[in-house]
């Protein structure tokens, strides 16, 4: 958490294209793909951090695009790559051969392959100019809509047609990434890395957004409008692809070389936004701290802390300037909150700091609020549920009473997490190698070391294998 806006940001897994602005429908113009790119380029990279600089990472990727182009559909185009410094999971294109690849995308990568093959895909997009088309047909779709909602004098059939048009326009993404999966696999293998490296990474990424996900069952829920198919057809089409290329184990992996270049990498969040710790989250430079109760899971961003659980609250934590209010109790009536219940505003006390508590109701949703004052600015704590209760109660009263001013001392031992690279010794398993990494909840380390490295989590390591920690 960086700033104080109150806006949120989303991301997606192996996200696709990123939004490319206006483009008119019909002939592309001269130089409009590298306008777009260039025109977006800046504003993506604020939103993910900004730039990664790390040389070890930049070789890891500089290594493969050479190969990759001249192993591509149109080895004429070029291509701009910058490593986003984000947490997220997450590469995609812009329109110009602009790509982009997270650094977590680069720590949960346990080979060179893995990255060409995720380097492959978003080339493909490149070439096949999916992002433009994607533009166009979306005007096309919002031009529909509106002439429908403007002219159908049935607001029902209106909203089926609306419907059954999103739907449509769902399946044109899924087409398209169906698409970018399958000329990625042939692209890899043309440029001598292994092939099944798609199919490996993609079940390597379904597993830790299974792992992050507070909802265990999330990753059952249906996803017929995603702009991605689901990762079972996906997982049928990369491996599909590889077997018409050959058997398993053939292809470069180049695991060693590629661990090599990523230790010491940045793992997790970006010490200037604060860092997730478990439970908690825990903020150096602004030398504040808290906790959310057992069943949440914390997700940081530059704009707030987020957290949720299975039972449906959300949670959301970030900061505001409330110099120009000369009470809490003003602030929290200043129209900020909509649907405030005002007669539930009350001053309060939090481990010595001045706060405000309140209530909201609006559009289904029910929110329990509260504001902790340090100097100018105002900690604010929002918790909301659909079905409120006791439990709900608790659990927003455990959060605020736990946030705390950081001492000297704990704001020192506060570091940055980072990949550590090392060599098995004879014995080593990874229940024994999970127990001594950091920033990780003990009960999930052995969960989070198995998928980190892509190792069965029971079985035994042979010695001299390269393996992934995170250690602070």
């Amino acid at each position: 958490m960086a700033g104080l806006a109150f806006s949120v940001a989303s991301c997606q897994l192996l996200g696709d294209s990123a939004s490319v602005g206006t483009v008119a429908p019909g002939t592309l113009r001269p130089n409009l793909a590298n306008d777009i790119g260039a025109r977006e380029h800046p504003r993506v990279v604020a939103t993910y951090g900004g730039v990664y600089n790390d040389p070890g990472a930049e070789r890891a990727v500089a290594s493969v695009v050479g190969r990759l182009v001249a192993a591509s559909e149109d080895p004429s185009q070029s291509y701009k790559i910058t490593i986003l410094n984000s947490p997220a999971i997450n590469a995609f294109a812009l329109p110009g051969g602009y790509l982009y690849v997270t650094r977590g995308l680069l720590a949960l990568a346990n080979d060179t392959s893995e990255v060409a093959a995720v380097l492959a895909h978003e080339m493909a997009h490149v070439t096949a100019n999916h992002a433009i088309k994607r533009q166009q047909r979306a005007e096309a779709k919002q031009l529909a809509n509106k002439i429908l909602t403007d002219v159908v004098q049935d607001s029902e059939e209106a909203r089926k047609a609306i419907v059954s048009s999103q739907l449509s326009f769902a399946r044109f993404s899924q087409v398209q990434e169906l698409e970018a999966d399958a000329i990625g696999v042939k692209t890899l293998a043309r440029a001598g890395y292994d092939p099944y490296a798609a199919a490996r990474f993609l079940k390597t990424m379904a597993a830790y957004a299974k792992y992050q996900s507070a909802d265990k069952d999330a990753s059952t829920a249906p996803d017929f409008l995603s702009s991605h198919p689901s990762t079972p057809e996906r997982l049928q089409i990369a491996v599909r692809s590889a077997r018409k290329v050959g058997a398993p184990g053939i292809g470069e992996r180049d695991r060693d070389r590629y661990l090599t270049q990523i230790d010491g990498m940045l793992f997790g969040d970006d010490p200037l936004e604060g860092f997730v710790r478990g439970r908690s989250f825990l903020h150096k430079a602004l030398g504040i701290g808290f906790t959310v109760p057992s069943g949440y899971i914390l997700e940081n961003s530059p704009e707030a802390v987020l957290a949720s659980n299975a039972d449906g609250t959300a949670i959301r934590f970030d900061g505001a300037d409330i110099s120009g209010y000369s009470s809490l109790v003003d602030y929290m009536k200043s129209g900020w909150i909509n649907g405030l219940l005002a007669e539930s505003v009350r001053d309060t006390t939090i481990n010595g700091l001045p706060g405000v508590t309140g209530s909201a109701i609006t559009q289904g949703w029910s929110f329990r609020i509260a504001v902790v004052r340090i100097g100018r600015t105002g900690y604010r704590f929002i918790f909301a549920s659909r079905s409120p209760s006791e439990t709900f109660d608790r659990d927003f009263r455990q959060t605020i009473e736990s946030f705390t001013q950081l001492t000297p001392t704990e704001r020192a031992r506060l570091r940055s997490l980072r990949i550590k690279v090392v060599k098995t010794k004879p014995g080593d398993t990874p229940a024994r190698l999970a127990i001594g990494m950091s920033g990780i909840e003990p009960s999930r380390r052995l969960e989070f070391f198995s998928i980190l490295n892509d190792l069965p989590p029971r079985e035994p390591i042979p010695a001299g294998t390269s393996v992934k920690l995170v250690v602070d």
